[in-house]
Formats: structure tokens, sequence, C-alpha cells
């Protein structure tokens, strides 16, 4: 699959992006992919252009841009448990940082972008996010019903926090058909009954999972995270969600 580098215009700049989509000629449902914390590298290139393998077209943004272009921190191939501490201590000020009301301009900017775009057909794309990117994508679709017809957060941080605009008090704006694949440490019991809770009042045609065995990042091939059993699994629900909202796969 081919992959291309975009810049897309925001409200607060412009926010480098890759994407990566069938070289066939023909347009294919789009899917907004937000990175997990340690930002834009060639695992999520390989990821994208798996997913754009079965006939999707996938826009994957920089959403640290407003700190600079990737990299904003340079990192090693491989993120093990001898240099994890010092990566999270650099991206965590930026994850802080980015708040709801960056989020939510950021999500109208890249919606915007990514359906413009010739190689898109017409219609509702999906939103998806891994980490830190599992709330974007769930902001997303709790603010742009009419146009995101499904989401999938993996190994999620942040789904439900004590803040009046927790992404899990979101949900009553949400029409999109949704996926959560957690670790065995990403939530608390509460926390998960909390999210289903909303999901269920807003009527949400919804499945959450834990996947057995796992750690936080499981899905990242490039950490000491990654479960190869939890991360084919998670192929597994994505595919089945975006087949039956967007129609392909």
């Amino acid at each position: 699959m081919p992959t291309t580098t975009l810049l897309i215009p925001t409200p607060d700049g412009e926010a480098d992006a890759f994407a990566a989509f069938p070289d066939d000629g023909e347009r294919h449902p789009g899917v907004l992919l937000y990175m997990d914390a340690f930002g834009l590298r060639p695992v999520l290139h390989e990821m994208a252009r798996e997913l754009a393998g079965h006939g999707y077209y996938v826009l994957v943004p920089n959403v640290f841009y407003r700190h600079g272009p990737t990299p904003v921190v340079d990192l090693p191939e491989y993120i093990g448990e001898d240099v994890r501490p010092g990566i999270i201590a650099q991206v965590m000020p930026m994850v802080r940082a980015h708040t709801g009301e960056h989020a939510l301009r950021d999500a109208e900017a890249y919606l915007t972008f990514l359906t413009a775009r010739p190689e898109v057909e017409q219609g509702p794309v999906a939103a998806i996010g891994y980490c830190m990117g599992a709330p974007l994508a769930a902001r997303t679709a709790a603010a742009h019903p009419g146009r995101v017809a499904a989401v999938a957060g993996f190994h999620p941080g942040a789904l439900v926090i004590d803040a009046p605009d927790s992404p899990h008090r979101l949900i009553p704006g949400m029409t999109a058909q949704a996926h959560f694949g957690l670790s065995e440490q990403d939530m608390t019991p509460d926390a998960v009954i909390e999210l289903n809770k909303a999901l269920d009042a807003a009527g949400v045609d919804y499945t959450t999972e834990t996947y057995p065995g796992t750690i936080h990042g499981f899905t990242m091939a490039d950490t000491d995270a990654f479960d190869p059993a939890a991360y084919q699994r998670h192929w597994d629900r994505l595919l089945a969600l975006l087949g039956r909202t967007l129609g392909k796969g």
C-alpha cells in the first residue's frame, strides 16, 4: 500500500500527517487513525498500510503538531523497559497539554480534510485510536454523529476521568457503533461499568472487551508491551466493525 505525507490546516497551524490507501485509482471509505502517546513512527505506518490493504483510506495526523513536526520526540527502534520511563517523561507534558478544546478543533479539521480527499468516497468515516488516541476517537465520534459511523479504541487512556468533559460523559452525542479493547490494566472495574452505563444509556451498539493477559500498549510491535495474540484479536474486532459500518473488508 502506498503512503504519502500531508499537511492538514487547523485553526492552530498545520498538522503533519501521513496517509495509506489502496493504489487502484478508486475511492474508498475513510478512517481517521489517532496515534498513541509515542507519536508517529514506522509501526504506525505499518498498521495504516495493513488497514489500507482491506480497502480503506487511512489518515494518521501528528496530534502533537503544536509542539513541532514529526518526530516531536526522538525514539529508538524498540521501546523497552530501559528507555520507556524517559520517553514517557518527555511525552506526558504534551499529552496533558492536549485539552478537550484542542481535540474538538482538531477533530473538525481532520474530518474536513479526510472527507475532502479525492481518494475518499462520500459518506461517513471511522475514528479509531490507540492509547491517548482512543479518547480522541471517542470525542470525535461524539462531536460528529452524522459523520462518524464507527469508533474503536485500543488500550485506551482517560476514557473515564473525573472531569466535566470526560469522554464517557460525551457519549450521549454518539451514534457510531463502537468497540473498546482494553488491557488488563487500562481501567478499573468501576470505570468499565461507568463506560458501559454511558454507552447503554445512549443506545450505542457497542462492545467493550478486556483482552486477556495483556498490558497497556499491546498492539504496538515496537514496544515491550506487544502481544501477538491480542494484536490479531484487535484486527479481528476492528475489521468486523468497519465491515459492518463502512461496508469493506
